[in-house]
């Protein structure tokens, strides 16, 4: 019995263009999703800043400071990843350490969990051998509990600066660390963080640290503005996901102008910090975590 040829189905090959097209696609979304989670996320770009301030004493010349922020405990930032980066902070021996705020994460679990998370972020930061830590709250310390997160802070001796000030001394000279309330869901005070006897002192530059930078605006509006010559902020991520031609697909309030890196704003020098911490999703492209290393030099 003769049986019929076979048939022969001919796919187009505009058919076969489009399903390569397709794989091809998904096998690189799968590729970024992967690099953008498990790589750059954990790879700390240790930034290296000089900044220079006005009438800044001798005693002070060549001051280290390092800045951690956004850290974001648990969500999504291990406790294996925070001891790495304060095993860099170490390495670096800096002279002080400021760190500017969402310790933790808002609304993505309990808020039991979320208090938990700041205990547990707290504990690891005594890891700093530098002494004394200053901070600041952001955001989503506020949300999670004004309250709470600070007391996990001091109770690790991290002095929290909210809507304060204190001396930073060193060779018979001294100049001024104040510290804001977070602008986004807190109450910020300049006439408290900068009272008017700072804002008359000569030759002692005043540093704040503050965590959302677009507040920079606002505080050079104010008299107290004039008194700041350096703050230090967080918030932005540094856009946490920017795409080339693109650039970030999501900026915070009060986090949309000043996004990373150092800005000369009038008389006042801001720098943003990338964080190190991720929101909404563990993903970072094209903006790998940062921990800033800022030396300081008299203009």
């Amino acid at each position: 019995m003769n049986l019929p040829p076979p048939l022969k189905v001919s796919v187009p090959k505009e058919a076969i263009n489009r399903r390569s097209f397709l794989k091809a696609s998904m096998l690189g979304a799968a590729g970024l999703a992967l690099y953008s989670s498990c790589l750059e996320r954990h790879w700390i770009d240790v930034c290296h800043s000089v900044i220079s301030l006005h009438g800044l004493p001798e005693a002070f010349e060549g001051m280290r400071v390092a800045q951690l922020s956004d850290i974001h405990m648990n969500e999504f930032t291990e406790p294996v990843f925070l001891r790495h980066a304060i095993d860099l902070i170490n390495q670096a021996q800096p002279d002080m350490v400021v760190l500017t705020g969402d310790f933790v994460s808002f609304g993505i679990s309990s808020m039991q969990h979320a208090v938990e998370a700041a205990w547990q972020c707290a504990n690891i930061l005594r890891g700093i051998q530098c002494k004394p830590l200053y901070a600041v709250l952001g955001n989503h310390d506020l949300q999670v509990g004004e309250e709470e997160v600070t007391a996990a802070l001091m109770a690790n001796d991290v002095t929290v600066l909210t809507n304060t000030y204190l001396p930073i001394e060193r060779g018979g000279s001294r100049i001024w660390l104040t510290g804001t309330d977070d602008p986004v869901y807190g109450r910020p005070n300049l006439d408290l963080a900068v009272p008017d006897f700072i804002r008359k002192a000569s030759n002692e530059p005043a540093v704040m640290l503050c965590h959302a930078p677009d507040y920079v605006e606002d505080i050079l509006a104010h008299p107290a503005g004039r008194a700041i010559d350096l703050m230090l902020s967080g918030h932005t991520h540094g856009g946490q996901v920017r795409m080339p031609l693109i650039g970030p697909l999501w900026l915070p309030v009060l986090g949309r102008k000043y996004i990373e890196g150092l800005f000369k704003i009038g008389n006042l020098q801001l720098y943003v910090n990338r964080g190190l911490g991720t929101m909404m999703l563990p993903f970072r492209f094209n903006c790998p975590p940062e921990i800033t290393l800022i030396t300081l030099r008299a203009s």
